[in-house]
């Protein structure tokens, strides 16, 4: 069976769709409604937490975007994608991988939230400038990291600016979060979409067929 990723455009599964692309992986991709919990009910059967990604391979099922680019990295190689223990770069590789989400994609989900998704009776302005700043702060280690390489870790492309690269891209078609990006993660974010698989992958998600809505439209 091929891996099979539950995605919705732009979210977080981006990083594995863009990963599946990079390392020329064939899968099949499911496109949900964002979000699917509310949106496609028959999801939570498929995953119970509602979240996406959702990801399968075989008997290996995962819910983590940058989880699944590791994953993918270590079981569908050997690719230069990975930073090996035995390179230099290592740890450096492993702390941009987690600190993509954990830290710098975390405060973009609660500024979506409670600036442009809830309804304006439970919009929290005060929520959303506070973790704004939140991600302003610590994108600044990452604008330092660029200003002086082309490349997250390792001086070549790897997981790492899938990981980070997606954070920059979701920040840029937020409106309340664009203009944290500093010239030079823009520039960055630029080289980025120009990648072959990066392109392949905006329009695989663009090409394929949205599960059929249930209830409302989608957010």
């Amino acid at each position: 069976m091929k891996p099979t990723l539950y995605h919705c455009r732009n979210a977080r599964s981006f990083r594995p769709l863009w990963a599946l692309e990079e390392m020329g992986i064939d899968y099949d991709l499911v496109v949900l409604p964002f979000p699917p919990r509310a949106h496609y009910k028959p999801y939570m059967e498929i995953n119970p937490l509602g979240t996406i990604p959702f990801f399968t391979d075989g008997k290996t099922k995962m819910t983590e975007s940058t989880g699944i680019c590791h994953y993918l990295a270590e079981t569908h190689g050997p690719t230069d994608l990975a930073v090996r223990p035995d390179e230099a770069g290592y740890g450096e590789y492993l702390n941009w991988m987690y600190f993509s989400d954990a830290t710098l994609t975390f405060p973009q989900t609660l500024v979506l939230r409670y600036e442009m998704l809830e309804k304006k009776s439970r919009r929290q302005p005060q929520v959303a400038d506070d973790y704004r700043m939140w991600f302003s702060g610590r994108l600044r280690i990452v604008d330092q990291k660029l200003e002086h390489s082309r490349f997250m870790v390792a001086d070549r492309f790897t997981m790492a600016d899938i990981a980070i690269g997606y954070g920059l891209l979701l920040a840029s078609v937020l409106p309340p979060l664009e203009p944290c990006l500093t010239a030079t993660c823009k520039e960055y974010l630029g080289r980025m979409k120009e990648r072959p698989a990066f392109k392949r992958a905006q329009e695989r998600q663009k090409q394929a067929l949205v599960v059929e809505v249930e209830g409302d439209s989608p957010i």
